[in-house]
C-alpha cells in the first residue's frame, strides 16, 4: 500500500511537469522510481517510466491542444525522425550500467539548463510552420533528440523542447506544447524495446499514469499563466532541471 501510494503520488508531480514545462517526465519518474518508490534495477525503472510517460504526455498534449498552442506541421516531422533515432538509441542504452547511465543524463541536464537561461529573454517568432527552410533543421534536430531520448530511456521534454525552439524559431510555450507528440512518440518507442527485453513494471506504471492525469491538469494551466510572464518559463523550466540534475548526482556519488 505504501509503495502504491508512493507510485500515485510521483506520478501526479510527473505529470504537473509534463504539463507545466512539456518536459520532466522521465527526468523526474526515474529517480522518483528509483529513490523514493524503491525500484532496485535502474532499468526497469527507465522502462517502466517511458510508458507511463508516454501515456501523461498524450493526456497533456490533448490540454495543450485545446488550448490552440500546438504547432503540429513542426511537432509530427520532429517526432517521425525522433522515432528512428529513439529505437537505435535504446538498443545502446540497456547495454550500459544503469548508474552510469542515470549519471550521464544528469550532467546532461545541466547543460541544457544553461543553455535555457541564456535565452530566458528570447520572445519567440509568432506563427511558425514547418517550410523548406527548417524541414532540415527540424529533421536533424529530432533524429538527434531521440536517439538521445532512447539512450537515456526518458520521454525527451526537457531536450525536445529547446530543439524545437533552435529549429524553429518558436516560442517556448509552442515549444512546450508541441514537444508533447515527440514526447509520446519517443516514449512509446523507448518503452516497446524495453517491454520486449521484459523491462516493465506495469503495475506501477498504471498508478504513474493514474496520478499523472491530475497533476497534467494542474500544470497545463499553470503553464499558460506563466507564459504571459516574459522569460518565467525559461527559468522554472531550467530551475526544474537543474535541482533534480544535483540530486541525481549526488546520489550517484555518495550512494543511497
Amino acid at each position: 500500500m505504501v509503495q502504491g501510494a508512493l507510485g500515485l503520488a510521483s506520478g501526479a508531480l510527473v505529470g504537473f511537469s509534463l504539463g507545466l514545462v512539456g518536459g520532466g517526465g522521465s527526468i523526474l519518474a526515474v529517480p522518483l522510481m528509483v529513490y523514493v518508490v524503491g525500484v532496485p534495477d535502474a532499468h526497469v525503472a527507465i522502462g517502466t517510466s517511458a510508458i507511463a510517460v508516454a501515456a501523461n504526455a498524450a493526456v497533456n498534449l490533448s490540454n495543450h491542444a485545446r488550448g490552440g498552442t500546438v504547432v503540429w506541421s513542426c511537432a509530427l516531422m520532429f517526432a517521425a525522425a525522433g522515432i528512428v533515432g529513439a529505437f537505435t538509441g535504446s538498443i545502446f542504452g540497456k547495454m550500459l550500467d544503469g548508474q552510469k547511465l542515470l549519471a550521464l543524463f544528469a550532467l546532461l541536464m545541466l547543460v541544457i539548463a544553461v543553455l535555457m537561461l541564456k535565452t530566458r529573454s528570447r520572445i519567440g517568432l509568432p506563427d511558425v510552420k514547418m517550410n523548406w527552410t527548417n524541414m532540415p533543421a527540424i529533421t536533424g534536430l529530432g533524429l538527434a533528440t531521440g536517439t538521445l531520448s532512447g539512450f537515456f530511456g526518458i520521454g525527451g521534454g526537457f531536450l525536445i523542447v529547446p530543439a524545437l525552439m533552435l529549429a524553429t524559431g518558436m516560442s517556448i510555450m509552442n515549444a512546450v506544447s508541441s514537444s508533447l507528440v515527440a514526447v509520446t512518440a519517443f516514449g512509446l518507442t523507448t518503452a516497446a524495446s524495453y517491454a520486449w527485453s521484459g523491462l516493465i513494471s506495469w503495475g506501477l506504471a498504471g498508478l504513474f499514469i493514474a496520478g499523472g492525469v491530475a497533476g497534467g491538469l494542474i500544470g497545463t494551466r499553470s503553464a499558460r499563466l506563466l507564459s504571459a510572464r516574459r522569460g518565467a518559463l525559461n527559468i522554472v523550466f531550467a530551475g526544474v532541471i537543474i535541482l533534480v540534475a544535483l540530486y541525481m548526482l549526488a546520489r550517484n556519488l555518495y550512494g543511497s
